[in-house]
């Protein structure tokens, strides 16, 4: 377990103005409310994650975007932080951000970059797209989206660093062994592959068959637990929805030839 730092002034405008935004038309009783219908669908109607059950509704898209979204930076950022390899030069000119919901994740690991690079944020749903864009120019990220299915879509050629950050668990099993072919063609061909998740098994059951290629061709999966201070908004639906994320945990696997 790891003890991180806070993260920059950057992230901390990106959270005041996506509080301010949303907060506009919503009381905080609705945004809580919302987090935890959000909550129980990823736990308990995980079915309903690949029909956009997630983003139904105001409250859910505002819990969203100011609970999830700001996890999701800050795990990326300290995993990226904490991996070698992950934070390449300036060759890798492109940051592939599939399934990019709120861009939090493609934006952590762009910004952790001393060279940062142009973020491609690729998402179904347009209100994602929004919100991505959104935060990808808080960061002062060059970027832009597609809106496209992350399982078919012609990915930007490389050299590129592809990031699958919470996104892959939501795929049918076909799907995401075609995309898992794909990217481990793209490693082999030079780009660094990370891919992210949370640690209950029951949330990728086909992790362990996936880990097994990784690690065959070179690459590594870790644990990681940090414990960090939440941002206060964070902090206080943490409370309000009975949740407990004082420690934060997730997966990952990474490729990359590069290394």
């Amino acid at each position: 377990m790891s003890l991180v730092s806070s993260p920059d002034d950057r992230f901390e405008r990106w959270l005041h103005e996506t509080e301010q935004r949303h907060l506009a038309d919503l009381t905080f009783p609705q945004l809580s409310s919302g987090l935890r219908a959000l909550s129980s669908t990823y736990v308990e109607r995980r079915q309903r994650l690949g029909e956009g059950g997630a983003l139904n509704g105001a409250g859910k898209r505002a819990a969203f975007a100011l609970f999830y979204g700001p996890l999701h930076f800050l795990l990326v950022r300290a995993i990226v932080q904490g991996l070698p390899g992950a934070l390449p030069g300036p060759r890798e000119t492109t940051l592939i951000d599939l399934g990019c919901g709120t861009g939090a994740a493609g934006a952590a690991w762009a910004t952790a970059c001393d060279h940062a690079p142009r973020v491609v944020g690729i998402d179904r749903h347009p209100w994602a797209l929004g919100e991505a864009a959104r935060t990808y120019r808080g960061f002062a990220l060059a970027a832009r989206t597609m809106k496209g299915d992350i399982a078919s879509v012609a990915l930007p050629k490389g050299p590129a660093l592809i990031l699958a950050a919470f996104a892959l668990n939501e795929l049918a099993d076909t799907s995401r062994d075609g995309l898992m072919q794909r990217l481990l063609e793209r490693a082999a061909a030079g780009d660094r592959v990370l891919i992210v998740e949370p640690i209950a098994g029951f949330v990728a059951r086909w992790w362990e068959r996936w880990r097994g290629a990784i690690e065959q061709l070179g690459g590594r999966a870790d644990e990681w637990r940090f414990r960090m201070e939440l941002p206060a908004i964070v902090a206080k639906l943490d409370r309000a929805a009975k949740l407990d994320h004082r420690e934060l945990t997730a997966r990952s696997l990474f490729l990359s030839r590069s290394v």
